[in-house]
């Protein structure tokens, strides 16, 4: 079945939280009828490459990304790169003790759920990572396969969230300092999903966008994520005004996990313009 667009920039795959290998997002982005794809992994830029050959083998052009995760006053916000250099040896690095913090705080997580009486095999948590950037999501993986919780969301609503008994909060970079990472790696940085969205659970809005969009800018923010997810008519509208008024460039995707939710926008069903990933190559072929 087609999608209704023709670009998706907000992807992941197993090399982070995603349950497709590249070569099967690939193929799926393909059935879908996309042309223009960004793979976005937490805090990883090991599926690139991989991707990238994928889409090349099926004629999808590919903008090779990543997300990072911030904090600004207790508050979680990501921010997307485009066209990331995975060459930068200083981004590796930092992504190297992003990834080994992330690892850190899973174990702590199994270890609140058992304490709690909630027993998940940290081995098990390990084996769904495959390798890839480890994560909360795993770990709800592992609950719904145990038979906790019937899918992942619900694993976040009552164990793992902000509010659940297993909760372990993670030590983040500020947005300023993502965006400084991501500019002076050449890429493109463009914040992620500003908007509560139905579908992810703790997904609130980012409070206070009039003061940190402009602060963003100053240190290289380039976008904003307009078409995300489950969004509204009115959320979309509401976020290409804001687009508008900074001088932004509307991107967005579906955020597709393949996670196993009851209600999981798949590739192709949100996402901009082809003429947004026009501007996004004009503004990094002058950068």
């Amino acid at each position: 079945m087609l999608g209704s667009t023709e670009v998706d920039l907000h992807l992941h795959t197993t090399y982070s939280d995603g349950r497709m290998k590249p070569k099967e997002l690939v193929r799926l982005c393909k059935q879908r009828g996309l042309k223009t794809i960004s793979v976005t992994d937490h805090d990883t830029t090991f599926g690139l490459r991989e991707s990238l050959k994928a889409s090349k083998s099926v004629g999808i052009e590919f903008i090779p990304g990543i997300e990072l995760g911030t904090d600004l006053g207790g508050e979680e916000i990501h921010v997307l790169g485009y066209f990331v250099n995975e060459d930068d040896p200083r981004l590796q690095a930092i992504l190297k003790e992003i990834r080994e913090d992330r690892l850190v705080r899973a174990n702590k997580i199994v270890k609140k759920l058992s304490d709690y009486g909630v027993r998940v095999s940290w081995n098990r948590v390990l084996e769904l990572a495959a390798g890839g950037s480890v994560g909360r999501p795993h770990i709800a993986y592992a609950l719904v396969e145990l038979g906790y919780v019937q899918n992942p969301k619900d694993a976040f609503d009552n164990l793992i969230g902000v509010a659940g008994p297993g909760f372990v909060p993670r030590s983040l970079m500020s947005p300023v300092e993502a965006v400084e990472l991501l500019t002076n790696n050449g890429s493109l940085p463009v914040l992620a999903h500003p908007l509560m969205s139905k579908a992810k659970s703790g997904r609130k809005d980012i409070n206070g966008l009039d003061d940190l969009i402009p602060a963003l800018k100053k240190v290289g923010l380039i976008g904003i994520e307009v078409h995300y997810g489950d969004y509204s008519i009115d959320q979309k509208r509401n976020l290409n005004c804001i687009a508008q008024k900074f001088g932004l460039v509307p991107c967005g995707g579906s955020d597709y996990h393949a996670a196993g939710n009851p209600v999981e926008t798949e590739p192709g069903d949100m996402g901009p313009t082809l003429e947004s990933v026009e501007n996004l190559k004009k503004i990094k072929s002058i950068s």
